[in-house]
């Protein structure tokens, strides 16, 4: 697989929000910069123990830390992808992470779907279960069933996306003669990237529907190790390892000047190109004003293009 570099924006704020044009103005520099990819991330609710997002036992991440506080401002991401890709040409548009389980399954598919047709198969999911239970809750769902209600969905997207006459039934859900158009624009539907810890369902999940992995937690930090080991799992039961692609990521210095030290941190790509990472997700501060942030991404581009 070719190496990808791709940004996230931030399609969430600390504070209440008035105007979110420098998203959009940061989107299209990234679409003119020749930025490959570029993702947002989900929260449909917030509870008030926000500790929990430090909690490996619940999804979190060690020693992590929410970005907001509960009423902070987070814009629903397929709604924000279709307002970027209007306005763009080029870059793909993806999700990190998409808490697909609390969307009804067939609604899903028909949003997803109409996106990747108006994008002309730009879009990606990148999925996953979540941390926080509030959520869950809130949207009438058994948070400790979750691995299983993502995976239902995904079946779910899957058979509507793929069968002219689809049929469904896992006991929870049955369906037959069903017919939703239009199809997703990409031939077997919008492409799936599973995000987790190497584990026994998220290996599962993987093998049956995953396009890349979004490594989280300390397997996001071991990338050497825990690429070895998914690589193997998945390989186990019977998918191509080498099919999947990975995502990575790596930090952006600033220099004596203030400015991004993209030579500096170049450094940090042919390590990663040879654990395997395919999408390499560049943490870097976008400029509000678009011809600024055209200056910036396009000086990531090029260092980036050169790396590799």
């Amino acid at each position: 697989m070719t190496p990808q570099l791709s940004i996230q924006l931030r399609a969430f704020s600390p504070d209440s929000v008035a105007e979110w044009d420098f998203l959009f103005e940061q989107a299209r520099a990234a679409d003119e910069a020749g930025v490959d990819r570029v993702v947002v991330s989900d929260h449909v609710v917030f509870g008030e123990r926000l500790d929990e997002y430090g909690r490996p036992a619940v999804g979190g991440t060690p020693g992590g830390k929410q970005p907001t506080g509960p009423d902070g401002s987070w814009l629903e991401p397929l709604t924000t992808l279709s307002f970027i890709a209007a306005q763009t040409s080029r870059v793909r548009l993806g999700t990190n992470i998409l808490l697909a389980a609390l969307r009804r399954p067939a609604v899903l598919a028909k949003t997803a779907a109409t996106l990747d047709v108006l994008s002309h198969g730009r879009l990606d999911l990148g999925v996953g279960v979540g941390w926080q239970r509030e959520e869950y809750e809130a949207a009438g769902l058994d948070f400790d069933r979750r691995g299983g209600l993502l995976e239902h969905s995904l079946r779910v997207c899957r058979a509507l996306w793929t069968d002219e006459s689809a049929r469904f039934d896992d006991g929870a859900l049955r369906f037959e003669n069903i017919h939703q158009m239009p199809k997703p624009h990409q031939v077997g539907g919008v492409p799936i990237w599973v995000s987790g810890t190497v584990n026994g369902p998220v290996i599962r999940r993987l093998a049956e529907f995953g396009t890349g992995w979004i490594p989280w937690g300390l397997d996001a930090a071991n990338l050497v190790d825990s690429i070895g080991r998914m690589r193997h799992g998945v390989a186990a039961l019977g998918r191509d390892a080498g099919s999947i692609g990975v995502v990575g990521s790596f930090g952006v210095p600033r220099g004596g000047d203030g400015r991004p030290d993209f030579a500096q941190a170049m450094h940090q790509i042919p390590p990663l190109v040879e654990a395997g990472v395919t999408d390499f997700r560049a943490m870097v501060a976008i400029p509000a004003e678009h011809a600024h942030a055209l200056e910036v991404l396009g000086e990531l581009v090029s260092a980036f293009r050169a790396a590799i």
